[in-house]
């Protein structure tokens, strides 16, 4: 029986982020206020606690997530993420230790960006892959474009019971569009016909996950590109908006102008060039470029006293996000179309450890330094940026090494597809060819037949 509404398509796949993201976005404020009354003596430090430990155990379950979901499918993977990541809103008013333990223990299953690329893997053609990343990754900065200023509106004028509501019933909307609406991506044919077949636990192993990446050149260097580059974009989230209303003096309402146009520059970004540097400059290059914009963000938010630099920054910035999307591309030329979800969950496991440590790592460094966020000018007014910017150099010297194509041959993947792993379970699957333009996925004509891939690809 079909389920879903048409045919599986990368606009399922941004429908499902952009409700998830806009639901909490809209939480941007009250829960820092929720955060600052339930631990007023130390509000950094538990919320550093609080994300790290989220950001720990989403780094030790991703890779199983993703390596599931090439077994079983996509769309109960995305149910099951997207109802535990926003299964802490409504517990932000009722209780809020109960509100910040959730958000913790929701770290095993907060990995949506893992199941969501495998979708789209599963529903583009490889040249079309990298805009439908980009698209997927505009939509997330689409999603905050707004919702931290409806949210500090409403919380303003209405209190903040009425956000958590509506931020509760956005993520039910979003839970039910999965329901009703999201087809499964992944062909019947490379999918188990049983929930009850017999999984390895090794898969629950990042770390074992990560030893056979090792066995791959190409992907090992693009997850130590994307750990050195993620780290420093992770600890700035966390501490970036705070150091512009204490140390540069931003205003509250300017902080919200900066956060709109830098998310519609990042949308511009990651739509119309990404697409247009893919086409241009190719894969390898255009990562080479984002890190290069992003290197010069990070010098420039450390060394910057001056407001307008921070806007010049902040505009650089936009740009450098076209390095993800752009690495989740890369990273999926080198897999097997029944490993997408594995490796597209080895990736987003890197960024969920980042987003544990990089926090901590950016309030040590503050207090190493002795910066004191009180509007004080210094010599080198953010050094954790400018450090971040080193650490991002050497992403950039790592992503040299990448191969711009890997024969699918050389894949450390297809070793694993006759180990007797979980790829054991796809041993009909067909073996992806050497041509650099082909699609994998089309080698399997029955599939290719019964799928409409025709205007997949977002018309830019």
């Amino acid at each position: 029986m079909q389920q879903g509404i048409g045919k599986p398509s990368v606009y399922h796949a941004v429908v499902v982020i952009f409700l998830e993201f806009f639901a909490w976005g809209l939480l941007t404020t009250p829960m820092l206020t929720v955060l600052h009354e339930t631990f007023p003596q130390h509000t950094f430090l538990m919320n550093g606690l609080i994300q790290g430990v989220k950001g720990l155990l989403s780094f030790m379950s991703a890779p199983l997530i993703g390596a599931l979901s090439d077994v079983w499918g996509r769309r109960s993977f995305l149910l099951v993420t997207v109802f535990f990541t926003c299964a802490p809103i409504p517990l932000m008013r009722l209780s809020p230790w109960w509100y910040f333990a959730m958000i913790s223990v929701s770290g095993a299953f907060s990995v949506t960006f893992s199941v969501i690329f495998a979708y789209v893997a599963d529903v583009t053609e490889e040249r079309e892959r990298s805009t439908a990343y980009g698209l997927v990754s505009a939509t997330f900065a689409a999603s905050l474009v707004t919702s931290p200023a409806i949210g500090a509106y409403l919380s303003t004028n209405y209190g903040d019971n009425l956000v958590v509501l509506v931020a509760t019933l956005i993520a039910l909307a979003d839970i039910c569009f999965i329901l009703l609406a999201v087809p499964e991506s992944l062909p019947e044919k490379m999918r188990l016909n049983t929930w009850g077949a017999p999984i390895s636990w090794e898969q629950a192993d990042p770390f074992a996950s990560l030893r056979r990446v090792g066995k791959d050149t190409t992907v090992l260097l693009i997850c130590i590109t994307v750990f050195l580059s993620y780290l420093p974009e992770a600890g700035q989230y966390s501490s970036f908006f705070l150091y512009l209303r204490q140390v540069i003096n931003f205003s509250p309402t300017t902080i919200a102008v900066f956060i709109g146009v830098v998310g519609i520059l990042s949308i511009l970004a990651q739509t119309l060039f990404l697409t247009l540097l893919m086409r241009t400059i190719g894969n390898k290059n255009t990562v080479l470029l984002g890190l290069g914009f992003q290197i010069l963000q990070l010098a420039w938010y450390g060394l910057g006293s001056e407001p307008w630099m921070m806007w010049a920054a902040g505009a650089v910035a936009a740009m450098s996000s076209i390095t993800f999307p752009a690495v989740s591309a890369l990273v999926s030329r080198s897999a097997d179309p029944d490993q997408q979800g594995l490796v597209q969950g080895m990736i987003t496991g890197i960024r969920g450890l980042c987003n544990g440590l990089g926090p901590a790592l950016y309030g040590f460094i503050f207090f190493l330094f002795n910066v004191e966020l009180s509007g004080i000018h210094l010599i080198v007014p953010g050094p954790p940026f400018l450090l971040g910017a080193c650490a991002v150099l050497v992403a950039f010297l790592v992503a040299l090494f990448i191969p711009e194509h890997q024969p699918a041959s050389a894949s450390a993947f297809q070793e694993r597809k006759g180990s007797g792993s979980l790829a054991g379970a796809h041993v009909n699957t067909p073996l992806p060819g050497s041509d650099e333009d082909f699609e994998p996925l089309l080698e399997d004509t029955d599939w290719w037949k019964t799928s409409d891939l025709s205007g997949i690809a977002p018309a830019v």
